[in-house]
């Protein structure tokens, strides 16, 4: 038998609809008009329902809400970019979307199996999400698993998408041409050019934008450099450019900011300097590796948050019932100017 003398534990209730329309003076009905953002009345009236909210610390019943609306709430990102270099920023945007709409985000890596993607799908809508991001590590690969005909809306972001599906990516072309077009207006007049291999879309798109800034510009033209997207390549590829060379380059324009870190080391242990001798310019922004560079790096930033925030906010908008002009969104790169390129004559 328990004792009599211990004491009899308390159990709060929680805070219903009804208890807040009361402590603020108003019908239920336009309480959970207040909170909804819905109805007609005074910002006044609104504001002190909500702060009556707040205070009594009211959480809406998700549950209730979600059959009303039917809505879950929820969005599912699938991605195939293991090492999250590119999802990670892309997910920070759509959060930031997301986040002022009481919208959840589940991220899955679907990595290059076409059944473990099946399966996320599957779960995803089963768990009746709202609708689903699709993003990877190219734009110029579909992810492993069939998107197309869901029941659910779905957007593409930094991955190749399905016809008629809506897409965002980064500008390639246009980033090339700010790094490019940067060189120039610090004089530079021999730039080459170091990338990554020929079966990327991004590698060919940014070489024709270098070479087109050149020729705007009146210089001459180097045969651009393909090899993987590693340091070690950048390394390999500075004795390509300098030995036996009469013209050596006085910039070096790079597909990745970890190639533009093997170019970097392997100046210096040619004894030039960088960027007196050899300005350097990377892409990526992948700041782990630009900021930590000797001297930091250059570097093209794609925008991925940003790109991450416009693909969030277009699901909503599908979701809530706005049609969405199929096609790809371009959305532009910009350049983050460190000591790795130098200074304009006289600068």
């Amino acid at each position: 038998m328990p004792s009599d003398d211990l004491p009899v534990p308390v159990i709060s209730k929680p805070v219903t609809l009804r208890d807040v329309a009361a402590q603020a003076g108003v019908s239920v009905a336009t309480a959970s008009k207040a909170l909804n953002g819905q109805g007609r009345m005074t910002a006044e009236t609104r504001e002190r329902i909500r702060e009556t909210a707040r205070r009594l610390g009211f959480r809406p019943n998700s549950l209730a809400q979600s059959l009303l609306r039917r809505r879950s709430f929820t969005v599912g990102l699938l991605t195939n970019d293991t090492y999250g270099r590119f999802s990670l920023p892309l997910m920070s945007g759509i959060s930031d979307a997301l986040v002022d709409n009481g919208v959840s985000v589940f991220l899955c890596n679907v990595e290059e199996d076409p059944r473990l993607g099946q399966m996320h799908v599957d779960a995803m809508l089963d768990k009746r999400v709202d609708g689903i991001i699709a993003t990877g590590k190219r734009i110029d690969r579909h992810l492993p698993v069939d998107l197309s005909n869901l029941r659910v809306p779905v957007i593409y972001a930094f991955t190749q998408p399905d016809p008629d599906a809506v897409a965002f990516v980064s500008d390639d072309v246009g980033g090339a041409r700010l790094a490019v077009e940067h060189f120039c207006r610090l004089g530079r007049k021999r730039i080459a050019h170091v990338t990554g291999p020929a079966s990327f879309a991004v590698v060919h798109a940014r070489v024709q934008a270098y070479r087109d800034v050149l020729v705007e510009n009146g210089l001459p033209v180097s045969e651009p450099l393909l090899g993987s997207w590693s340091e070690a390549w950048g390394h390999q590829a500075v004795a390509q450019l300098f030995e036996g060379k009469s013209e050596r380059p006085d910039a070096v324009f790079c597909g990745n900011d970890q190639i533009a870190r093997g170019v970097i080391d392997a100046l210096r242990e040619r004894g030039l300097d960088v960027p007196s001798d050899v300005g350097v310019i990377g892409f990526d922004n992948w700041e782990i590796v630009a900021e930590a560079t000797r001297p930091p790096l250059t570097s093209v930033d794609m925008n991925l948050v940003a790109l991450g925030r416009e693909a969030g906010l277009t699901l909503l908008s599908l979701v809530g019932g706005k049609p969405a002009a199929p096609g790809i969104r371009k959305l532009p790169c910009r350049l983050v100017v460190r000591q790795s390129c130098g200074h304009p004559p006289g600068g």
